[in-house]
């Protein structure tokens, strides 16, 4: 018997749109499950219903942008939670919740909703929040260090599940609660939808990186993906006359000022393409050798579950990292990747040269790419491992939500 499934995500993405369409396709499984789906989302517009593959969306105007500073990102995720308690009429009769972090404060909403409409609520962890914006300097006041901290204990001891979205996010989770079921179900390869083709001669052509090595970049361009390490291995690879080519695509408040810095630094082998939609990604591949996953050096940005690595490996490349952890501990053992000091970017010529040099080492580990994506990260399996963890909550409805 289906249940009706409440799903509160800020920055709810459907494939069109382009971007990471996670919760669309966990609402998607539920829907194609039998259950009823509600999603509260925000964005750049006026309210708008949609349904979308059996799921009914509510578009409410929460205006955000990845550009945004710190205050401004702080005012949209309140907005937000404000407009999903003013809207209440919107999930009367759910069973059950499922909230979405980034940000915490969305489990703000769900523990109103907890403890107003006793609608329990999973709780989903995509990055260790507030530990992220802390590390890169972003909250410093030790009150509000405090403060976010207590919420984010609070939001964990009251969630009848948590669901993790990689390893050391769940160890973490475990060490800071205790007797909460914490799921592991990671980030997931559209085994689908992308996957290993031959290089496409006309893509080469309109890009122009015939004959060339091409390393992509696909995601945020943020602060905390540190992108001015690539702009420095583009240098090294330009200085040592390398026929390496990088593509840079995505959307971010970094943008902007890498272009300057790479037009002053005269470099001639580093692109910088429009946001792309899933299609555009995916012709993008088509000429692509290797996908590079690139964060600042903060210890903590290596818990994360990056959307870039699972496209990687669905489409088959070859996987650049430079920061450790457990990304660079399972590239490392599947043999689909290398790890680069994110201190010295002569080591990423160094560790790129061998498969520019090896084309049978290359299609090893772009072939091991897609066999982990296949056998690990797979969406429709770990879409219906999602459906079991919803199915299953609905078990402990006797429970207290008090």
């Amino acid at each position: 018997m289906g249940v009706k499934v409440l799903i509160l995500h800020q920055h709810f993405k459907v494939p069109w749109h382009g971007g990471a369409i996670r919760s669309y396709y966990l609402a998607r499984a539920l829907a194609r499950a039998g259950h009823k789906v509600v999603v509260l989302s925000g964005h750049n517009g006026d309210y708008r219903r949609e349904t979308i593959d059996g799921i009914d969306v509510h578009w409410l105007p929460v205006r955000y942008d990845n550009r945004f500073a710190f205050p401004d990102r702080t005012r949209s995720f309140l907005r937000y939670i404000y407009l999903v308690i003013r809207r209440s009429q919107l999930y009367a009769g759910a069973d059950i919740c499922y909230a979405i972090s980034v940000p915490l404060t969305t489990g703000l909403a769900a523990l109103w909703i907890r403890r107003t409409h006793r609608i329990p609520y999973i709780f989903e962890v995509g990055d260790l929040w507030p530990d992220a914006p802390i590390a890169l300097g972003f909250i410093k006041s030790q009150w509000l260090k405090g403060f976010l901290y207590g919420l984010e204990k609070k939001i964990y001891n009251r969630a009848r599940a948590i669901v993790a979205l990689s390893p050391p996010i769940k160890s973490a989770i475990e060490g800071r609660i205790n007797n909460k079921t914490v799921h592991l179900i990671p980030n997931m390869s559209d085994t689908c939808f992308y996957y290993p083709s031959e290089r496409d001669l006309q893509v080469e052509q309109e890009f122009q990186v015939q004959g060339r090595f091409v390393v992509t970049y696909a995601g945020a361009l943020g602060y905390a993906n540190g992108l001015d390490y690539l702009l420095r291995c583009a240098g090294v690879c330009q200085a040592g006359q390398l026929p390496v080519s990088f593509l840079i695509f995505g959307d971010g408040a970094e943008g902007a000022g890498l272009q300057r810095t790479a037009m002053q630094l005269g470099l001639r082998n580093i692109a910088f393409l429009p946001f792309q939609d899933r299609v555009g990604v995916r012709k993008i591949f088509s000429i692509t050798d290797a996908v590079f996953v690139c964060y600042r050096p903060v210890a903590i940005l290596e818990t994360g579950s990056p959307n870039k690595y699972f496209d990687g490996l669905s489409a088959g490349k070859l996987i650049v990292v430079n920061f450790s952890g457990w990304i660079r501990e399972e590239i490392e053992r599947e043999s689909c990747g290398i790890y680069v000091d994110p201190n010295n970017a002569g080591s990423f010529v160094d560790g790129i040269r061998s498969f520019m040099n090896d084309k049978p080492l290359l299609k090893r580990y772009q072939n091991n790419s897609r066999r982990l994506a296949e056998q690990k990260y797979s969406r429709n399996e770990l879409s219906k491992k999602f459906v079991e963890v919803i199915s299953g909550s609905r078990q402990g409805h006797l429970l207290s939500t008090s």
